[in-house]
């Protein structure tokens, strides 16, 4: 009975874990991010230095320069002079 507690801990805790994308800016200044997951759009605004987390299940982002990218969730994205790069 113990065994199947401990089994059904960690199947419940791999379940919450979900993989979202992150982004950083590593500008020196703000920048804003359009944000488009499940036909919902919005704005993100990254400080200077500034993280966050986003896009569990799939979403398309449009960077400041312009460019919009296709995000599936996992990949981790640096701000650099403007610019989205995707690792």
């Amino acid at each position: 009975m113990a065994r199947f507690a401990v089994v059904l801990l960690f199947s419940l805790m791999a379940v919450g874990q979900t993989h979202a994308a992150s982004i950083t800016n590593t500008d020196s200044a703000a920048v804003v991010i359009v944000l488009s997951e499940g036909g919902h759009k919005m704005q993100l605004v990254l400080d200077p230095g500034a993280s966050e987390t986003f896009c569990q299940s799939g979403c398309f982002i449009t960077a400041p320069d312009g460019d919009r990218i296709g995000l599936d969730g996992g990949e981790t994205i640096d701000i650099i002079k403007g610019s989205a790069v995707v690792k």
